[in-house]
């Protein structure tokens, strides 16, 4: 069965590999578009000390790969943590050189964490979550300068914003901001909530969609070996509207390396087959 346009595959899904091992894994499987993974201590494919040169090497092998960049899913700290002048500072650079190379490889937007990683707040929930949309609306007004979109994974099972109830917070938070969400099924799964139920109340807020396969506390499922049930959410996205992308991330532990590319070639087919 042949891809669906909209369905597009991450570097994530090969984050052992280097980058332009891994754009070439993703041609060959035929895909023609992908997120850039640039999350330290998960996906290395854009260095998280982002010098001009660097941006300038991660851009020569986008544009040799010939594939288009939907996002760059990326990290620039705990957005919920306090900074000072020169750490503020440091986080802006970092922003800057992100959005510089968005425009380079022609990428429409940046996605950026809910907050710190562990589900305690720095110092209380609510003046946590307020610092995180804070951050973001700062983020979205320097990037829309360069014409790129902020996007923020507002649920991750992992990170401050964990639940959908806290996920719902943020995204109310950040009304009137431009920055829009970016939902991955997994992580709403992975901590005991239901895509049908985020779908229901937050389906406007949605800009672009993860795909991997999770059950209670375990987010690392390729599509078909966990609890989420894509068939029933790809419709109900659909019913609200929803007419963007469905992204292969697949940082999956139920596969061999030797078996990944496989795996992502099936889990591209079986979505492409719900659209």
């Amino acid at each position: 069965m042949p891809l669906h346009q909209r369905v597009i595959c991450s570097t994530i899904s090969f984050r052992r590999l280097p980058l332009a091992a891994a754009l070439r894994q993703i041609t060959d499987l035929g895909f023609a578009r992908i997120d850039l993974g640039a999350l330290p201590g998960v996906c290395d494919h854009v260095p998280y000390e982002l010098t001009a040169n660097a941006v300038a090497e991660v851009a020569s092998e986008i544009h040799e790969s010939g594939l288009a960049v939907r996002s760059i899913n990326a990290d620039i700290g705990d957005l919920n943590r306090p900074l000072d002048s020169d750490g503020q500072s440091a986080r802006e650079q970092h922003l800057r050189r992100l959005v510089e190379l968005a425009v380079q490889i022609q990428a429409p937007a940046i996605v950026l964490p809910c907050g710190s990683q562990g589900h305690d707040p720095l110092r209380n929930l609510d003046l946590d979550i307020h610092n995180v949309a804070e951050e973001l609306r700062k983020a979205s007004l320097l990037a829309a300068d360069q014409g790129v979109e902020i996007w923020v994974e507002s649920q991750h099972s992992g990170r401050l914003c964990h639940s959908l109830d806290r996920a719902g917070q943020l995204m109310d938070a950040l009304v009137g901001s431009g920055v829009r969400s970016v939902l991955d099924f997994s992580h709403v799964v992975a901590s005991s909530d239901d895509p049908l139920t985020w779908i229901g109340s937050y389906a406007s807020e949605v800009a672009h969609v993860h795909i991997r396969d999770a059950r209670r506390g375990d987010i690392h499922l390729t599509p078909g070996n966990g609890e989420v049930d894509f068939a029933a959410a790809i419709a109900a996205l659909t019913a609200g509207g929803y007419t963007g992308d469905y992204s292969l991330e697949l940082e999956t532990a139920d596969v061999t390396d030797a078996e990944r590319p496989a795996a992502a070639a099936r889990a591209g087919e079986f979505i492409s087959s719900l659209l």
